[in-house]
């Protein structure tokens, strides 16, 4: 019996060097990887007896800054998740086109606003879109974002989308979203195999912004962690002197999670 990895496709591989240059096997054209039993124990076993070699990161990695080996990237960082809420009823409800173009819409806005806050984009899933801050001022510069989000989908492609197609009216769709921002350490590494893998972010603050983003208590559709709250600048926590933060504890798993929410919009 061959290699488990390869077995009878050996000869659809080629050794080619790997980002560490290594040797690595890699895939020719539609050919098939084999996945039984005594190649997923190996992957298993390989992957839990590796040591990752963490270095600082200095700015948001992307997929070719982070070796696909054993290469983890550590940032300081606020995690921002935008999440179009109801698409499952907007498919139920709407032409797959008219779907297909609110989706887009959102998410389109939603990364122009998170790039011209300095934001990174690093992840798409689904309707929702994850964007990563670093640097002076990125807990205010998030929050920002997040509520330009808002102020985006209330003003600009509910009414629009109202207008534009029938089966939005005729159904009273209502398009809602929120944001989840949470700040702190996090680490960059590599999921998957040659030419078929991604960045996956492991720690705190990209899992509870994510979370946040689940929430759906409309007017409020912008979520924050106390961290990012404790380092908001008085324009994004107190602009003209108002308060527009309310305190929220949630329930997320078995912990009691102090967070913050906002009502209030932000045009751009």
């Amino acid at each position: 019996m061959g290699d488990p990895l390869i077995g009878p496709y050996a000869a659809a591989f080629r050794d080619l060097p790997d980002d560490d240059g290594h040797p690595s096997f890699a895939l020719s054209s539609g050919a098939l990887i084999m996945a039984n039993e005594a190649a997923l124990t190996k992957v298993v076993d390989d992957t839990f007896g590796m040591t990752f070699e963490e270095r600082d990161g200095r700015k948001v990695p992307e997929t070719s800054d982070v070796a696909l080996a054993n290469g983890a990237v550590k940032i300081d960082a606020t995690f921002l998740y935008a999440d179009l809420a109801g698409s499952g009823r907007i498919a139920q409800v709407c032409p797959w086109e008219t779907t297909a173009k609110i989706i887009r819409a959102y998410l389109d806005c939603a990364v122009r606003l998170i790039r011209s806050h300095g934001g990174e984009i690093r992840s798409f899933d689904g309707d929702r879109v994850m964007g990563v801050f670093m640097g002076e001022d990125k807990n205010s510069k998030a929050s920002k974002c997040a509520r330009q989000i808002f102020w985006t989908t209330e003003k600009l492609i509910q009414p629009k989308a109202t207008a534009k197609f029938a089966s939005v009216r005729n159904n009273d769709v209502q398009i809602r979203q929120a944001c989840g921002l949470d700040t702190g350490t996090a680490r960059a590494v590599r999921a998957g195999i040659r030419n078929n893998n991604d960045l996956i972010w492991v720690g705190r603050c990209p899992s509870l912004a994510a979370k946040l983003s689940d929430v759906r208590t409309f007017p409020y559709c912008t979520f924050i962690s106390e961290a990012v709250y404790k380092r908001l600048n008085d324009s994004a926590k107190t602009p003209g002197g108002k308060e527009i933060w309310e305190r929220h504890v949630l329930k997320i798993g078995s912990i009691d999670e102090v967070t913050y929410r906002s009502s209030f919009m932000l045009k751009p």
